[in-house]
């Protein structure tokens, strides 16, 4: 497949989602403030970017509310307090886990609700679950897409088989999520391509996630965009859980669509993002997430190790090789 367009280029069907409640809510346990999320709306809203996911849409039978911050579920009536009308080009979006999330109930008629976009998360052998989700959301008015999750650890068999479910769904778009942060972009590449032939047989659109634990969110960002994928995932300073996601700095400072203004994210990341730092939230590269992305693993013991505030990092390695 030929590249598409070059560093100059100004590509119109590039979409730019900000995760930065979802999967930085998977560092602090969801707990942000409001004035937070409302400055992160603003912000958005200001710099151009096209959607903004509040976080999960999470099961309340499953997940004991007084263990996580609001967001972790993510309410209609939550979200209408941070965006009101929503009268902007910002679309609202939520992540809906398959098994995590009690979606014939809780996700309401587009009609009655403020999101526009339902993100379906699946690992592959869930897939028929999956597309019951994907259809239910598309009968009650929603745009949606189906985000495959630890894509490195799926048979090509098994993901060429879900695509194809996928591409004869109703899904408007399929992601490809780097979830252990473990592939280069020669990969990155590659799949790209075999997602995009899917995508253009049955005319939806790809998107991209990816984490950081070898410093190439960014990297492999670009490199799908390269290959005709258009919808790309960033988060304010690349907070997410381990390692961090792509950077929305580092995405809309290389993006050359004018509507894209850098400054509002700049801003943002100076007076919420590092403060949140300072108070001893973490995430991004470091060595325990390097090592789990290495081999390919999920973040879980780099994130115990993270916690624990281990250095011995070669003792760490030792024992997560012994679990290969």
């Amino acid at each position: 497949m030929a590249q598409k367009g070059d560093l100059l280029s100004f590509r119109p069907d590039i979409k730019v989602l900000d995760a930065t409640i979802r999967d930085g809510g998977l560092v602090n346990d969801f707990y942000f403030k409001d004035d937070l999320v409302k400055a992160l709306y603003r912000a958005n809203v200001k710099s151009g970017v096209d959607y903004m996911e509040f976080g999960y849409r999470a099961d309340k039978e499953m997940f004991d509310e007084d263990k996580f911050g609001k967001w972790k579920f993510a309410t209609d009536e939550q979200i209408r307090e941070i965006v009101g009308e929503n009268d902007t080009d910002l679309k609202i979006s939520i992540m809906a886990d398959v098994g995590r999330c009690n979606y014939k109930e809780d996700i309401h008629e587009r009609s009655e609700s403020p999101v526009d976009l339902v993100r379906v998360a699946t690992y592959v052998n869930t897939m028929p679950a999956a597309i019951d989700m994907i259809e239910d959301a598309h009968r009650k008015g929603y745009e949606t897409t189906c985000n495959i999750m630890a894509l490195s650890n799926a048979k090509e068999s098994d993901l060429d088989m879900a695509l194809e479910m996928l591409g004869k769904s109703p899904v408007d778009g399929i992601y490809i999520v780097d979830s252990f942060g473990s592939l280069f972009p020669e990969q990155i590449r590659r799949i790209s391509e075999q997602y995009m032939e899917v995508g253009e047989k049955y005319g939806k659109y790809i998107g991209m996630h990816a984490h950081n634990n070898q410093q190439l969110a960014f990297a492999n960002t670009i490199e799908s965009c390269s290959q005709g994928v258009s919808y790309l995932d960033a988060t304010m300073g690349g907070m997410g859980r381990g390692a961090g996601n792509c950077s929305m700095e580092l995405l809309l400072g290389f993006l050359k669509n004018p509507k894209y203004k850098l400054f509002p994210v700049i801003k943002f990341v100076e007076k919420y993002i590092e403060p949140l730092r300072a108070e001893g939230i973490e995430w991004g590269f470091a060595i325990p997430y390097l090592l789990t992305g290495h081999l390919n693993q999920h973040p879980r013991a780099a994130i115990a190790a993270m916690k624990e505030g281990r250095k011995d990092y070669s003792e760490f390695y030792k024992e997560i090789i012994d679990k290969d």
